[in-house]
């Protein structure tokens, strides 16, 4: 596939329909915010921050795709219509993320990437902007839930130090598949941030596509 260049940037109401788009597809059996007006309440909550990865190629929605079948066909509508209003100028979402600030502490609430783009490093991308955030705030620790299944995320997360502290039984509804809860140590120690930026610096050499960041 063609190499693209992308820029990570908070995320803004024009992104919420692809926003939507990627939830359906990285958690089509999980899915986190189906509406409108989740995702607007997501992205304008002051205790939480959503970022995603962009190219400057236009975005065509999909009018015959179904993004939110939890909401009826008149309200998909007017949401449909209320997100056209951006289409002359979206830019297209590779993916996204996001982070909720409780104190002291962050917990990464999803890290999802386009089918298409996976394996080309935007996911770790976008968890190296999460954690450039939370230092930024002053964050000590952060969190975040994964699949026992899922062993290629695991072991991402434990290239950033992220431990397994605990397990929650059942925790994903439509298997009943355990969640592993994975943590950080203290973000800001200098240990930490030593190991953080050679990862991010190596990143960078290997994944130049990504040449602007939050």
């Amino acid at each position: 596939m063609e190499k693209k260049q992308y820029i990570i940037r908070l995320a803004e109401d024009r992104d919420i329909r692809q926003v939507a788009e990627i939830d359906q597809e990285a958690f089509s059996e999980e899915q986190l915010f189906r509406s409108h007006s989740s995702y607007h309440r997501e992205i304008h909550n002051p205790l939480a921050r959503y970022i995603v990865a962009c190219t400057e190629e236009k975005y065509e929605p999909n009018v015959n795709k179904q993004i939110m079948p939890d909401i009826p066909w008149y309200k998909r509508l007017f949401s449909y219509e209320r997100h056209n209003e951006f289409a002359h100028n979206e830019q297209y979402i590779l993916g996204f993320a996001g982070l909720w600030i409780m104190p002291d502490e962050g917990h990464i609430s999803a890290i999802g990437v386009r089918n298409n783009y996976r394996r080309r490093g935007i996911g770790e991308r976008l968890l190296i902007s999460l954690i450039d955030l939370a230092t930024e705030l002053n964050i000590k620790t952060i969190s975040l839930e994964v699949r026992v299944s899922n062993e290629a995320a695991q072991s991402l997360y434990r290239k950033y130090e992220f431990q397994t502290i605990g397990r929650h039984p059942h925790y994903y509804s439509q298997n009943g598949e355990d969640a592993l809860l994975m943590s950080t140590n203290i973000i800001t120690s200098a240990p930490f941030q030593a190991r953080f930026q050679q990862l991010k610096e190596a990143h960078q050499r290997r994944w130049k596509e990504c040449s602007v960041t939050i």
